[in-house]
């Protein structure tokens, strides 16, 4: 399982501290990290918890019995490359 940017406590306290650094809120700060620092997002947001979750639960689950030998990827669709 290869989770992606995750709206953890962790998480959510640093993207706190940073945007009252900058001066502005946490969700206008989560925007332009994802603008910035993670353009290919296509979530463009930080993934819940129960979003991650819900993928560890499919992936143990008889319903992902032929995904084998692989990770998983739960991460708002960060696309690599296009060409």
């Amino acid at each position: 399982m290869l989770p992606g940017p995750t709206e953890s406590e962790g998480v959510l306290d640093f993207v706190d501290r940073l945007a009252s650094e900058k001066g502005v809120k946490r969700h206008q700060f989560e925007k332009e990290f994802f603008k910035e620092a993670r353009p290919t997002s296509i979530l463009q947001r930080f993934a819940t918890p129960e979003e991650v979750a819900a993928v560890v639960a499919f992936v143990s689950s008889p319903l992902a019995s032929a995904i084998n030998g692989t990770a998983v990827r739960a991460d708002g669709g960060v696309v690599r490359s296009i060409a």
